[in-house]
């Protein structure tokens, strides 16, 4: 890429007040002249609204950091999930290809039916077990049929400082509660959405294209990710009150949504393709309660 502080490429990102969003924005290189949306600001479901935004702003990359993520949600609003998810990623990406811009777009592990028992490479069969996943495939392959130049990033388990997660959710559960009980038979890598930025800005950079997996290193269920929020929360001051943390079965654990058993993603070819270093889901994760404690103190 030609692009320098002193002659930067625009850079749209929509979606700006989600998590990746938010750290997207936060990590912009110099060479980044960022405009960044919220969705009050875009609705991507807006197809004219799209076009006319991207014809104004003129990008030359488009990130479209905008979803519908609430896995349960989704379930009793399929119109909605498959609106923002299918159809808005149908709109932005006819809008990059109508103005030549490049198009990075995020998808989920939850487009896999979790029954492996291996990484999953970017070519693993798709098969979505849940209407969240569902949409998602369905907008990833509308921006596959606007051809190849696209940046499909799926990525898992994203937590971020900002907004409402797994990580924050669980801090203040600890902080309430004598005791908690944590699913431990889904397996996956929580991401911090801090490392997933800098990965996509890197594959920005080196004008990546295609389908690639993205994830911090290692293997944890959700028990595991849990008692690490605890462990590590107590030694940043974060966490209080003493709580003993059960692990559980799915199947103690009622849920209107099914969700994949495994979803450990195979980000070597990525890893490969952008020469990037491995970041374990532990170090994130303390780097992200680090961040929430100075936030506090």
């Amino acid at each position: 890429m030609t692009a320098t502080p002193d002659n930067p490429i625009n850079v749209l990102i929509t979606g700006a007040a989600g998590q990746a969003g938010v750290a997207l924005v936060a990590a912009a290189p110099p060479w980044a002249a960022v405009s960044a949306v919220t969705r009050r600001e875009l609705d991507i479901t807006d197809a004219d609204a799209v076009t006319a935004h991207v014809r104004d702003v003129a990008p030359a990359v488009i990130i479209n950091a905008a979803a519908y993520t609430d896995v349960e949600g989704a379930e009793s609003d399929r119109d909605g999930a498959f609106a923002v998810n299918a159809q808005g990623a149908d709109n932005v990406a006819r809008a990059a290809a109508a103005t030549g811009a490049r198009l990075v777009h995020f998808s989920t592990d939850y487009v896999f039916a979790g029954d492996s028992a291996s990484p999953l490479a970017p070519d693993h069969p798709v098969q979505p077990i849940n209407v969240y996943g569902a949409s998602k495939l369905d907008g990833e392959r509308r921006v596959q049929q606007l051809g190849d130049a696209a940046l499909i990033v799926r990525t898992s388990w994203l937590y971020h400082a900002s907004g409402h997660n797994f990580v924050k959710t669980m801090l203040r559960l600890m902080n309430e509660r004598d005791t908690l009980s944590v699913v431990a038979d889904q397996v996956g890598a929580p991401t911090s959405a801090d490392t997933l930025a800098h990965m996509i800005w890197t594959a920005v950079d080196r004008e990546l294209s295609g389908v690639h997996h993205w994830q911090d290193a290692g293997v944890a269920s959700w028990y595991d990710f849990a008692v690490a929020i605890d462990e590590i929360g107590r030694q940043k001051g974060l966490v209080s009150t003493p709580t003993a943390i059960a692990p559980v079965s799915t199947a103690e654990f009622p849920s209107k949504v099914a969700r994949p058993a495994y979803s450990v993603l195979d980000t070597s070819s990525t890893h490969a393709a952008l020469d990037l270093p491995y970041t374990h889901w532990r170090t994130a994760l303390e780097a992200t309660l680090e961040s929430l404690a100075n936030a506090n103190s």
